[in-house]
């Protein structure tokens, strides 16, 4: 039977079993090597407290800690929230993903 993918959807490579981490959105069990791993960087606080702390507070140029959150979502999960999409085959074969730059080229293009 032909494959999908080369890698069948997985960074497994030689290792016999992963460890299993749970969706952060149903809470399913997920591969750790299949789970889709997004870095989520927020502040601590909203900006208005965060107006009032920055001026109540003693130390000049104070950077408020923020939250590094890593979020791990099963397939189906990640699908459903449009994490990530489904491609086209030819398009499948592509490792890196699209550059900043030419998203934002595609974004702020005008139709002539």
């Amino acid at each position: 039977m032909p494959k999908k993918r080369r890698n069948a959807g997985r960074s497994k490579h030689g290792r016999g079993k992963v460890t299993n981490v749970r969706c952060t959105n149903c809470g399913g069990c997920c591969p750790k090597d299949k789970a889709i791993k997004r870095f989520n960087v927020r502040n601590m606080v909203d900006g208005s407290s965060r107006k009032d702390i920055t001026e109540a507070c003693v130390i000049r140029n104070y950077a408020l800690p923020k939250l590094y959150i890593k979020q791990h979502y099963c397939i189906s999960c990640a699908l459903h929230s449009r994490i990530v999409r489904s491609r086209a085959r030819v398009n499948r074969k592509m490792r890196r993903p699209r550059s900043t730059a030419a998203t934002l080229d595609m974004t702020t293009r005008t139709v002539a």
